[in-house]
């Protein structure tokens, strides 16, 4: 059995990824009226949606060191060569350090760990390269070497309705907060060096749209690459930046879009759309 791959739910990989690329998933936990949800299991984009815009309260948690005890045990018992363990940025969640704790129980030589710097496709792009790697027979190092340079490579961008959210979660200072204060201006973001930092400010919905697809554009640019669009109860919208991105990034390998689930959604809120673009193909 090769060197099996374990992420996160936030990577959020469309519908079927997962178990088609080989790829293990441990959601972590959402917090909804005294109530405790798995993400992407439990609790489902349609609720949590539902939850923000009734203003209910919303929380997140990582998975517990066990969960992740248990995950490689599975696989290391069923035959594979060892595990490589993908996660959201440190950055953003204390979830790496509950795989690393993990690991170190299970043994650091059988298991690599690995702080991807990044959330979303940005997590998951890598997640599937080192997948394919080990599918072909790669080694710890190699298989790990790939998911690394997947998301060091990976630029990712979205524009969000309001910055409470992410404020209220800690993911955003107060001081940046400000910058989406101000009446029609949307923030438009982007994940740098493993934390969620204010790029441009931006009015009206349409312009951050247009503006989303020529960054991606831009970063995409003449090389093959593959592209990812993130929303959170927009469809439409999402539809219309993939559409767009078809059109004006002949070399992606099409774009896939994933409704965001209810960590990364709480922390955003509805109408988040995201675009993340990975250099490359599978």
């Amino acid at each position: 059995m090769p060197f099996a791959v374990v992420t996160d739910s936030t990577a959020y990989l469309p519908q079927g990824f997962a178990d088609r690329h080989a790829v293990r998933v441990v959601p972590l936990l959402v917090h909804l009226d005294g109530r405790e949800f798995r993400d992407g299991v439990d609790l489902g984009p349609g609720e949590l949606a539902e939850a923000l815009t009734q203003h209910r309260a919303v929380t997140t948690s990582r998975p517990n060191p066990g969960e992740f005890i248990a995950e490689y045990r599975s696989l290391l018992d069923a035959g594979a060569d060892g595990v490589l363990s993908v996660h959201l940025s440190r950055e953003l969640s204390g979830t790496w350090e509950s795989a690393r704790l993990a690991a170190e129980e299970v043994g650091s030589d059988r298991v690599r760990v690995v702080d991807s710097r990044t959330t979303a496709m940005g997590l998951g792009f890598a997640a599937l390269r080192a997948a394919a790697a080990a599918a072909t027979g790669a080694g710890g190092a190699e298989v790990e070497a790939v998911a690394v340079a997947a998301a060091e490579h990976t630029r990712s961008f979205f524009v969000v309705e309001t910055l409470d959210h992410l404020r209220r979660g800690g993911r955003i200072g107060a001081a940046a907060a400000l910058m989406g204060s101000a009446l029609a201006v949307k923030p438009l973001l982007h994940v740098h060096d493993g934390r969620i930092v204010p790029l441009e400010k931006v009015r009206t919905t349409s312009r951050a749209l247009g503006r989303l697809v020529d960054l991606a554009v831009e970063a995409a640019g003449d090389g093959r690459v593959e592209l990812a669009v993130h929303h959170l109860a927009a469809p439409d919208r999402a539809a219309e930046v993939a559409a767009r991105l078809d059109e004006r990034v002949p070399n992606s390998s099409g774009c896939v879009v994933s409704e965001l689930g209810s960590v990364i959604g709480a922390h955003t809120g509805p109408g988040v759309i995201g675009v993340v673009v990975c250099p490359g193909r599978l």
